[in-house]
């Protein structure tokens, strides 16, 4: 079975296909695990000939974003060389949370720190809303 990309794209799926592969070789530096499968990329369109790239971090105040976020740029840049331009936006109006990992980045979440952090997330959310 083809796997879909979690991001929104305009890309054909071959060339979606392409920047998910060189996205699982960006590591957010917090976490070990690629910003593809921890879900922070949102959105990666190619209008114009400018590849726009929508993503988030895991932390909003991320000393280390505008790093991340170059690093995006250049990987996607190599899977569509055809983009004349690359832009990347960081984008924290819906801040990210644990549930938008695909299920890979889950497993490998689960095998580094032996807990699976969307259960917990979840158990978080539900304690928060008996709370008020």
């Amino acid at each position: 079975m083809e796997e879909k990309p979690i991001f929104e794209t305009n890309l054909p799926p071959d060339k979606a296909k392409k920047v998910v592969e060189v996205l699982r070789e960006v590591y957010d530096p917090e976490i070990p695990i690629n910003v593809y499968d921890l879900g922070l990329i949102r959105k990666v369109t190619l209008e114009d000939g400018v590849l726009k790239v929508v993503m988030t971090l895991t932390a909003v105040g991320c000393p280390v974003a505008g790093n991340v976020a170059q690093e995006v740029g250049y990987a996607i840049q190599a899977a569509v060389p055809e983009a004349k331009d690359v832009e990347v936006e960081l984008d924290f109006e819906k801040p990210w949370d644990p549930t938008q990992m695909t299920p890979q980045g889950r497993e490998l979440f689960k095998a580094i720190y032996g807990y699976d952090i969307v259960e917990q997330y979840m158990a978080q959310q539900q304690a928060a809303q008996l709370e008020r």
